[in-house]
Order: C-alpha cells, then structure tokens, then sequence
C-alpha cells in the first residue's frame, strides 16, 4: 500500500508514556511516537540501526554515554546494539526508523 494516513494505524503505549503508531516496510520499521512529558525511556539496547527524528518538543537521549537535549529539527543516529536512554522533557512528537523491521513491534 503506497499511501495510507498514521491515524488509521492501532496505537500501542510500548513503554509508560510512549504511544506508537507503526509502519512496517519489507525492511524497515517507523515508529510515529506521541509521548508525555516526563515519560522516561528506560536504558536497552537492540540489534536495529535507528534514527530518531525529533518532530515536536524537546528530549533528552543519551546514546553510549553521550547526553544531548534533541529539539525540533534534530537528529540522532543510534548503531546497532548500543546502549541508549531518554526523557521526555515536554510532549513530544518523534518518528524513529529501525533497520531492520522490529518485528516485536508487529
């Protein structure tokens, strides 16, 4: 299917605070998240590639022990099988894409 709306996706909440709404290609997952404020990423890792891009609100992730505040219009780039954490510092809007498809996520 080429085209479809995010809406008329199921949203999941995968973590307290953190509602999902996901898309899964032949390789590839995109994760459209709406989360709370103060809703906290707990420290994981996986074997995925990721991108988390930062659409509304400000979060703080660390990735490898590296702390940064992303705010709209940023950017963070996560290999595989490395450590990362966040906080949401207001509600956010972030969509992540994941190769390959995160199949817990289906």
């Amino acid at each position: 299917m080429p085209f479809l709306n995010i809406e008329t996706l199921e949203e999941k909440e995968i973590v307290p605070g953190f509602n999902g709404r996901f898309l899964h290609t032949e390789s590839m997952t995109l994760a459209y998240w709406d989360i709370k404020a103060s809703s906290v990423l707990p420290e994981h890792h996986h074997i995925h590639e990721m991108v988390v891009n930062l659409i509304e609100g400000e979060f703080e992730m660390t990735i490898g022990g590296q702390t940064q505040t992303l705010k709209p219009g940023m950017v963070a780039t996560i290999p595989g099988n490395v450590p990362h954490s966040g906080k949401a510092l207001t509600n956010c809007r972030i969509i992540d894409v994941f190769y390959p498809i995160r199949e817990d996520y289906q």
